[in-house]
């Protein structure tokens, strides 16, 4: 099986160039600057030039305030690159593998107090951004598109490469003693190691569809932050705040938790603890 993974320098990007690499399995990853995806032209050259069995589509525009200032370009890369390559996989049988996000729901209190163990793949979608409404037409022009594909849902997505929330407080761990952090939103966190694992296993299995990926446990960033400095022994001075305390551009949902019980129910696939999964990332930072 062959494989091209494009967006292949961001944080899923190199975790599945590490895994397929220690696979032995025979694999192409391009950066943004290598494969501009928003281009027919490019490509449509690199599929005939590379023939792969599966695309695995790791590139996002993944700014979520810079979205609201750059709606055309959030849309450009997340739902019209996201159709042109779909259109592409369907017309040359190349499985698609296609990753978005929990901000594609609403986060609303009264799914908060419905959805005990998160949001089912099948409950009705409602962004509250930019960001997840271009990441929201991705979705569609991939289902609408007729290729096979496995879209694949995360939330809080934190990885070895990258910036991200784990990466964030060990650094301003290095720079002060006391911090806040926002205590009313809620979700957990999805380790990039064991998305690009599940994700094999799922098309080890030709499965195909929309699968939610996150961890087991509903926590808040100040619990998530809490943990973090408990694991790394870390002197830290953490405060509880609510999100109208840090204001930002975008709206964010204070409720992102996705259920995983579809995911859960596959052979071979494995759904971590969240704070079993931040052990293991500590270990590979």
């Amino acid at each position: 099986m062959r494989f091209l993974i494009t967006g292949g320098s961001g944080q899923l990007g190199r975790e599945w160039s590490d895994f397929l690499a220690d696979a032995g399995a025979d694999f192409e990853a391009l950066s943004s600057s290598e494969l501009d995806i928003t281009s027919q032209k490019k490509v449509e050259k690199k599929l005939a030039s590379v023939k792969p069995d599966v695309l695995i589509n790791c590139a996002a525009y993944t700014n979520v305030d810079q979205s609201e200032d750059e709606p055309e370009k959030a849309f450009l890369v997340n739902a019209k690159a996201v159709e042109l390559l779909a259109d592409e996989c369907a017309s040359r049988e190349i499985k698609l593998l296609h990753y978005s996000t929990d901000y594609i729901f609403s986060g609303s209190e009264a799914d908060h107090q419905m959805l005990e163990h998160g949001y089912p793949e099948t409950h009705p979608t409602n962004p509250v951004n930019i960001y997840g409404a271009s990441k929201l037409a991705g979705e569609k022009a991939v289902q609408n598109s007729g290729c096979d594909y496995l879209l694949i849902r995360v939330s809080w997505l934190c990885g070895q490469y990258g910036n991200n929330f784990v990466k964030t407080m060990l650094r301003l761990a290095e720079e002060r003693d006391e911090l806040k952090v926002v205590n009313d939103q809620f979700g957990s966190p999805t380790f990039a190691y064991n998305v690009v694992e599940n994700s094999f296993q799922l098309l080890k299995d030709k499965k195909s569809g929309i699968f939610n990926l996150s961890s087991l446990g509903k926590i808040t960033w100040y619990d998530f932050a809490k943990e973090i400095f408990h694991q790394k022994k870390k002197k830290m001075m953490v405060h509880p705040v609510s999100s109208s305390q840090f204001p930002t551009k975008a709206t964010r949902p204070s409720f992102s938790l996705l259920s995983t019980k579809k995911i859960a129910n596959i052979p071979g696939a494995s759904i971590i603890e969240w704070k079993t999964g931040l052990t293991e990332l500590l270990k590979q930072i």
